[in-house]
């Protein structure tokens, strides 16, 4: 059974944020990684540690989208965050996130 992918307000402010390239890469990224199995480890795909931005985190190369996953009966993957990779810090809707 497939999932429903929503995004937040947030998430959606930065996507726009990103270069037209860079989204479609998200946006095409999202719907074959998460679609199916979001909870399910992979090597682009893991849990993170306790945040207050999300659970998991999807790598893109150096984009990096925050989802969580909610529902039992109607399985729902929520993506909360999209940022840009740049070292050990994560830039997201042009502030500099330290995870």
């Amino acid at each position: 059974m497939p999932y429903h992918i929503e995004y937040s307000p947030e998430a959606e402010e930065h996507l726009r944020t990103l270069p037209a390239r860079q989204q479609a890469i998200v946006l095409d990224a999202v719907d074959k990684q998460l679609l199916h199995e979001p909870t399910v480890e992979t090597r682009n795909r893991k849990p993170m540690r306790p945040n207050p931005l999300a659970p998991w985190e999807l790598r893109i190369g150096n984009l990096r989208v925050y989802y969580e996953v909610e529902g039992e009966t109607d399985p729902t993957v929520s993506v909360r965050a999209v940022g840009v990779k740049e070292r050990n810090r994560v830039r997201i809707g042009g502030e500099v996130i330290e995870l």
